[in-house]
């Protein structure tokens, strides 16, 4: 089975720029398709300013950062991405937003053995899957914000996915991009949402209840729970649009009363206060926070 070495990401917001950029700095030829000038723009920044802060942070030097630019191409054509080996999809948490994709990704790839996969946060990859004609090819992974720096991807096999393939993503995982992987049976949340959003939804209702602010909410977690973040920083961090997606995926598939959206978080994406991306969530913050 050949090395994966072109690889793609469709959806270049702060998930699919950091996974973007996780691909690139591991030495990978990388395309970055987005909808249109105006969003490709918005990838480069955002790709440009997390490699410069590696830089200043150390995590990285000047010259892996302008290794890992000569990587990147970009591209707003689907058709751009034929020759590629392994397309991950990174684009809003919408089952049918997402199959739109795959079905596209389908027809456009060239390579019969190449590998479609999805960041979904909790969709269920099966129902993914057969939208398109290689189910067999088709799996989740599931990288984790931000993506250069957090170790851990979630691999997801479908009903139909390959053991081989499977077997083939987990090594480019672990051995190509450095990244510690664990794997799930395909069922919403997989591992770390169906552990992680309850806690989140809680710490939503008990401000929406009042019991707390919000900033003794996650001061009690990170000075009594030593929890490196707060509950609804998290959430904030997250994006609380996608927060209440991954529960609705989550009660649509179990109709638990623990995955059920708080009215508050409903009531606040409406509003667009979606966190740290929008400025305000249940935290305010400056350009840069």
């Amino acid at each position: 089975m050949n090395e994966i070495r072109r690889v793609a990401v469709v959806g270049a917001g702060q998930m699919g720029s950091g996974i973007a950029e996780v691909f690139a700095r591991a030495g990978l030829s990388t395309v970055v398709c987005e909808n249109g000038p105006d969003a490709l723009r918005a990838a480069r920044h955002r790709i440009d300013r997390s490699l410069h802060r590696a830089v200043e942070r150390g995590r990285i030097t000047p010259g892996q950062r302008e290794d890992a630019w000569t990587r990147l191409l970009f591209a707003d054509d689907l058709e751009a991405l034929a020759d590629r080996q392994l397309v991950v999809e990174a684009v809003v948490e919408d089952e049918r937003v997402k199959a739109g994709v795959l079905t596209v990704l389908d027809k456009v790839l060239a390579d019969e053995q190449a590998v479609l996969a999805t960041n979904t946060s909790a969709i269920p990859v099966t129902r993914l899957g057969i939208t398109t004609t290689r189910a067999s090819h088709t799996l989740g992974l599931h990288f984790f914000n931000p993506a250069p720096v957090m170790p851990l991807v979630e691999l997801v096999s479908s009903l139909h996915t390959d053991t081989t393939v499977l077997n083939r993503v987990e090594s480019f995982a672990k051995d190509t991009l450095g990244k510690h992987v664990i794997r799930s049976r395909d069922r919403a949340g997989f591992v770390v949402n169906a552990l992680l959003v309850p806690y989140l939804l809680a710490a939503i209702r008990m401000a929406e209840a009042g019991h707390a602010t919000a900033a003794d909410i996650d001061d009690g977690m990170v000075h009594g729970c030593a929890h490196p973040m707060g509950p609804l920083r998290l959430a904030d961090l997250i994006g609380l649009d996608t927060v209440q997606a991954i529960a609705e995926s989550l009660y649509d598939e179990y109709r638990e009363p623990l995955y059920a959206p708080p009215p508050l978080l409903a009531r606040m994406v409406e509003a667009g206060l979606l966190g740290r991306k929008a400025g305000r969530g249940f935290h305010a913050y400056t350009s840069g926070a």
